[in-house]
């Protein structure tokens, strides 16, 4: 099986999960920027947390042979704090970067009008760079937020099938699915989707369009749900082509729309990165 994880927060995993997501046959992944679980302060945090999700940590997957990727924009939920505003004005110069290969996470959390203002301007973004984007819908009253959602890509000119839908269920997969866009499912303990919730939507609505993703993060979540959806597709029917498709060659179609995939074999094992190794102390 060969995975390409389309949604996970790395940054905030460990080598050990690294190593395990190799094991199972992940050898690509996307990390969206999100929010860090407090408030950012100023604006001057993001441009660390940017250079490292196209710096360090770009070379810590590739030590497990996984080429990393990521997406950068202004969160949902931080869009709504005046003292990250000025994010807006930093993100033209990262969307230029290799390996940025989507404006993302953007997007509703609480459906405000400062919400509406960065999403709409991040699309735009995405128009201008000549980039897909990644979309977060709310995780209250998602119904209400994936339809304003919808909207809002409708309006920016951002053509359907450069937009993934992110956080979906069985309440809103079809409105999706009838848009155009594509169509992202979390597969995360407690909430979001589960695999075999996962596995009859499939049956449902094909494979066509599907990006399936660990959403792994700080909170209480698994990086190999991708691995256990694919074994769920496997065990309900579904051929080993399927599997491919929805694990792999859907995100490659999806985010090689950017022109910026690294597909290829990882730099050296043995390689540092400023200086730094994953490895603490001598052996």
């Amino acid at each position: 099986m060969r995975i390409f994880d389309p949604h996970i927060h790395m940054s905030s995993r460990t080598t050990d999960d690294y190593e395990s997501m190799a094991a199972v046959g992940v050898a690509a992944l996307v990390e969206p920027a999100f929010w860090l679980g407090q408030p950012r302060t100023s604006a001057a945090s993001f441009v660390d947390y940017f250079d490292s999700l196209i710096g360090w940590e770009r070379f810590r997957a590739s030590q497990f042979g996984i080429r990393h990727h990521c997406t950068i924009a202004l969160n949902p939920k931080e869009a709504n704090d005046p003292r990250c505003r000025e994010v807006l004005d930093l993100l033209p110069r990262y969307l230029a970067k290799d390996g940025v290969v989507a404006v993302g996470e953007v997007g509703y959390d609480s459906m405000t009008a400062e919400e509406d203002e960065v999403f709409a301007h991040q699309l735009a973004l995405a128009v201008e760079h000549g980039l897909p984007a990644l979309v977060h819908t709310p995780h209250r009253d998602k119904a209400a937020g994936t339809r304003r959602t919808l909207d809002v890509v409708r309006e920016s000119g951002l053509p359907p099938e450069r937009v993934v839908v992110d956080h979906l269920n069985e309440v809103t997969v079809k409105a999706v699915a009838d848009s155009g866009c594509w169509m992202g499912f979390s597969i995360y303990p407690d909430t979001k989707m589960d695999e075999a919730r996962m596995v009859a939507i499939l049956r449902e609505h094909g494979t066509d369009r599907v990006l399936v993703n660990s959403a792994a993060d700080w909170g209480r979540s698994d990086p190999l749900k991708t691995y256990r959806t694919g074994l769920a597709m496997l065990e309900a029917g579904f051929t080993e082509s399927d599997v491919d498709k929805v694990l792999w060659r859907n995100p490659v179609e999806f985010y090689g729309q950017s022109g910026r995939l690294m597909l290829d074999e990882p730099a050296d094992g043995e390689a540092t990165f400023a200086g730094n190794s994953i490895l603490r102390g001598g052996s």
